[in-house]
C-alpha cells in the first residue's frame, strides 16, 4: 500500500511536505480533508491532529520538515538537501521566530496585546537578512534547495496578508524570490485542488 499523506490544500505546512513530496516523485495516497471538520481516521493517526500527517508501514510522521526530508531521503533528483548547514538554521528561523512575527500580524484580532505593525516589521526585517544571500536567485545559489521549500510557503502566506503593501516594502532580491516560486509549475501543480476526503472515497495518487 501507498504512504497515506493527510493534507489540507492552504496550510503552508501541507503545502511544503506537497512540495517536497512532487519533487521526489514518491506517490502517495493524498486525503485532503477540512481542519474545521477533521475525519476520525485522521485524528486516530495524527498524535497533534495537525497536517500534514503521513501514514506508512513504518510508522507515522506528524511534522511537515519530517515529511519533506523522508520523501527526499528516497529520491532526490533536484538535490535539494545539497546545501551549507545555514540552511538548516534559516528553516529553524522561518520555523520559529518568523512564523511567530506571521501569525501574531495575520491573527491580530487574537492577540490583543501584541502590534501588528510592530510584528509586521519584525518578519520584514528577517526577510531584508536575506536580500544580499537572494542576488542568485535562491538562498543558496542559482537552484533551490530545501529551505527554500521549506520557507517560501510562510513567505507567501505573510505576503498575503497585504500583497501591496508587501510589494512597496519588500526589498528586491527577497520580492523576486517570492515572485518566482508564485509563479512556478511547481506550485501551481501542488496547489491544484481535490476533492475532501471521505471513507470509502477511491484513493488519489500525488503526485
Amino acid at each position: 500500500m501507498k504512504p497515506i499523506l493527510y493534507s489540507f490544500r492552504r496550510c503552508p505546512y501541507a503545502i511544503r511536505a506537497r512540495l517536497a513530496i512532487a519533487s521526489a516523485g514518491v506517490p502517495v495516497e493524498l486525503r485532503e480533508i477540512l481542519l474545521r471538520d477533521k475525519p476520525a481516521a485522521f485524528l486516530d493517526a495524527s498524535p497533534s491532529a495537525t497536517v500534514p500527517c503521513l501514514v506508512s508501514n513504518s510508522g507515522v510522521l506528524d511534522e511537515s520538515l519530517d515529511v519533506m526530508t523522508w520523501a527526499l531521503g528516497q529520491s532526490d533528483p533536484e538535490d535539494l538537501l545539497n546545501m551549507p548547514d545555514a540552511g538548516h538554521d534559516l528553516i529553524q528561523m522561518f520555523d520559529g521566530p518568523f512564523k511567530r512575527a506571521l501569525d501574531l500580524t495575520k491573527y491580530a484580532v487574537r492577540h490583543p496585546d501584541s502590534d501588528p505593525d510592530v510584528t509586521r516589521a519584525d518578519a520584514m526585517k528577517m526577510l531584508a537578512t536575506l536580500e544580499d544571500q537572494l542576488a542568485d536567485g535562491w538562498l543558496f545559489g542559482a537552484r533551490p534547495t530545501l529551505a527554500d521549500l521549506a520557507a517560501l510557503p510562510f513567505v507567501r502566506q505573510f505576503a498575503n496578508i497585504d500583497k501591496p503593501r508587501f510589494d512597496t516594502e519588500a526589498t528586491r532580491h527577497v520580492s523576486a524570490w517570492l515572485e518566482t516560486f508564485l509563479a512556478s509549475d511547481r506550485l501551481n501543480f501542488v496547489m491544484r485542488k481535490y476533492a475532501v476526503w471521505a471513507e470509502g472515497d477511491a484513493p488519489v495518487t500525488f503526485p
